[in-house]
């Protein structure tokens, strides 16, 4: 079987490395790895989704996976990549966020017969003494190297309090705690986590005398540098009900020519091989890759069923479908107490609201792929993906409508 850091490496995930043994380490042994997940939302997005799938290669080739929810150490707050202080959530927010991210993490790691761990870092940082955590964990770190770190950078301009400022403390305690409870070697995260990382391989060092690997991953960014999965709604959740099945297919159709190879290295399991042949591609050939991205990375996340409703709607909607032509539009500029009975028959989908009704009650009404099951349902700003509505009625009949901005 092949190396793992040579696949990871070949598909472009590797960023930088602690230090020179690592790949031997992985060649020769099962290794315990873990990348926290601080459940500041409801759901993880995008962001996280490279993390995700370089734990799943890690665990393919048959290294443990520890996903460490920071139900502690977002009590706190992550200073990297952030100009302003995080908003400060309740405990209860954040076990409910922490819910919802293992609930997410199932869908790519298998957690049977301790194939993987999710364990809560609130089990220890919860019940730290001060004083002993400072005579124990803070004389190991200086802090004229603290102020150099490229995660506190962007705080300092403003002022970085010192609440983010024990972030970095807490973070080598965690890799720390996982190295002696269980035998964690290595961490991994984002590269905007290298500081961190860092700091507790070098803890581990010093307070264990053991070996400790640090290993972080290419941000996902587009081509001119700008951070990946942002739309004008805001970020692309891996949650369908923050963001739809069909909206998140949408995206991953949408990305740039420049920037497929990349995504469908890192974000899906098609062999290179394969990625390379589709986008060996200058012309209008791209579209088949995108295609094939938007597919493949929907079903990892939503579900064969869900990609496959998402990738109909999409070529309906873009490409013609089964009417051989194009989708008929209508344009409204007003949503003022509208509700979609009455905007099917502006569209002339339907006669009257009683047909509306009796459609919607036999399910013969989808929006953007998904079903409608309210008779009376407003349609709201939040109903249009990228500023459209694609609404099916039966089994043929589709029909877009465009929110006039």
């Amino acid at each position: 079987m092949a190396n793992v850091y040579d696949v990871l490496n070949e598909r472009g995930f590797l960023k930088q490395v602690t230090h020179e043994g690592l790949k031997e380490l992985l060649g020769k042994e099962s290794v315990t790895f873990y990348i926290g997940f601080d459940p500041t939302a409801d759901s993880l997005h995008v962001g996280h989704y490279v993390q995700l799938m370089a734990m799943a290669h890690m665990q393919r080739a048959g290294h443990r996976p520890i996903a460490l929810i920071g139900g502690g150490t977002t009590m706190v707050g992550d200073p990297s990549g952030k100009s302003d202080l995080r908003k400060m959530l309740s405990k209860q927010d954040i076990e409910n966020n922490a819910e919802a991210f293992k609930q997410q993490m199932r869908r790519f790691l298998d957690f049977s017969e301790g194939k993987a761990l999710m364990i809560n870092n609130a089990d220890w940082l919860l019940k730290l003494n001060y004083i002993e955590f400072l005579r124990d964990i803070g004389v190991h770190f200086s802090v004229n190297r603290m102020l150099t770190a490229e995660c506190y950078k962007n705080r300092m301009e403003k002022g970085l309090t010192f609440l983010e400022f024990n972030y970095m403390l807490m973070q080598g305690y965690d890799f720390l705690v996982l190295n002696q409870l269980q035998g964690c070697k290595l961490q991994l995260g984002g590269d905007d986590q290298w500081s961190n990382i860092l700091a507790g391989a070098n803890l581990i060092r010093k307070k264990e005398r053991k070996e400790a690997y640090g290993m972080t991953f290419t941000l996902l960014l587009t081509s001119d540098g700008r951070k990946m999965g942002k739309t004008e709604k805001g970020a692309v959740w891996l949650n369908p009900e923050k963001t739809s099945p069909y909206e998140f297919y949408q995206y991953w159709r949408n990305v740039a020519d420049s920037d497929v190879e990349k995504c469908l290295s890192l974000l899906t399991f098609l062999p290179m091989d394969e990625i390379r042949q589709l986008c060996s591609y200058d012309d209008e050939r791209i579209n088949e890759a995108k295609i094939k991205l938007a597919y493949e990375v929907t079903r990892q996340v939503h579900g064969q069923e869900e990609a496959d409703k998402a990738k109909a709607a999409a070529e309906t909607l873009f490409e013609g479908g089964s009417q051989g032509g194009n989708v008929p539009e209508t344009v409204i500029d007003d949503l003022n107490d509208l509700l979609l009975i009455d905007l099917l028959q502006t569209c002339g989908l339907t006669s009257s609201r009683g047909e509306g009704r009796r459609l919607i009650a036999q399910g013969g009404i989808s929006i953007n792929g998904s079903k409608v099951t309210e008779e009376f349902m407003p349609v709201t700003a939040d109903c249009f993906e990228s500023g459209e509505i694609l609404i099916k009625k039966g089994k043929k009949k589709f029909h877009k409508v465009v929110l006039h901005s």
